[in-house]
C-alpha cells in the first residue's frame, strides 16, 4: 500500500509555444509521516529509439511533508533542442513526472505530447531547418498513463517481499511502454 497516493495533476499553460516551460500543478495525499522528502523529476523523451536522448528538465525535493492533502506547482525549462535527434523534435513524444522516496521511484505518469506547427502550409510543407518561434506543442493532458511501484516506505532500500518484478523486467517494462506511447495516439484532432 502506498503512503503517497498523486489525486489530481493539472496541466498549465496548454497548448503554448515549444519554447515554453512545462507547468504542472500535483496534488496528492499522504497518510502516515514520511522520514525522507520526496524527489519529483520532470523528464522530456526526447527519441524513442534510445533512452540517450532523454532529458531531465527539472528534479526537486519537496518536503518535509504533512500527512494530508498537498499540492504545488511543479515548472521545467523546455527541453534542449539540440539533444534531439532532428527528426524527433516535430512530433509525438512523451514527458514523464516521477515521484522517489529515498530512491525508490514508486510512480511514473506519462503524457503524449504533440509538437508541430499552428500554422497549416508549415505543417503541410515542414522547413528543412526547423522553425523553433513557429512550434508549438500540445500536452494530451486528458490521458495520462500512471504507473505505480512498490516500494517499503518503512525501509525503502529494501524490496518489497516477494519482489513484483526484477530489476531488469522493470526497464523492459518501461522501454515497452515508452515505445508504446510514441506509437499509439490519435493526434489530427487535436487543436493546438
Amino acid at each position: 500500500m502506498s503512503i503517497v497516493s498523486i489525486t489530481h495533476i493539472a496541466v498549465l499553460d496548454n497548448p503554448t509555444h515549444f519554447a515554453n516551460p512545462y507547468q504542472f500543478e500535483i496534488t496528492f495525499e499522504c497518510i502516515a509521516p514520511l522520514k525522507a522528502d520526496l524527489e519529483w523529476k520532470i523528464i522530456y523523451v526526447g527519441s524513442a529509439n534510445s533512452e540517450s536522448h532523454d532529458q531531465t528538465l527539472e528534479s526537486i525535493m519537496v518536503g518535509p511533508v504533512p500527512v494530508g492533502v498537498n499540492k504545488f506547482v511543479f515548472q521545467a525549462d523546455a527541453p534542449k533542442p539540440e539533444l534531439i535527434p532532428h527528426g524527433d523534435i516535430v512530433g509525438v513524444t512523451v514527458i514523464l513526472i516521477t515521484c522517489s522516496y529515498q530512491d525508490r521511484e514508486f510512480v511514473r505518469i506519462g503524457y503524449y505530447v504533440n509538437n508541430d506547427y499552428l500554422d497549416e502550409e508549415l505543417r503541410e510543407n515542414p522547413p528543412e531547418s526547423i522553425a523553433y518561434d513557429k512550434l508549438y506543442r500540445s500536452i494530451l493532458a486528458e490521458k495520462p498513463r500512471v504507473t505505480r511501484f512498490p516500494i517499503n516506505w518503512d525501509n525503502p532500500t529494501e524490496e518489497e517481499m516477494p519482489p513484483l518484478q526484477t530489476e531488469e523486467q522493470v526497464q523492459e517494462m518501461e522501454a515497452a511502454n515508452k515505445a508504446q506511447m510514441l506509437s499509439g495516439g490519435d493526434w489530427e484532432d487535436m487543436e493546438a
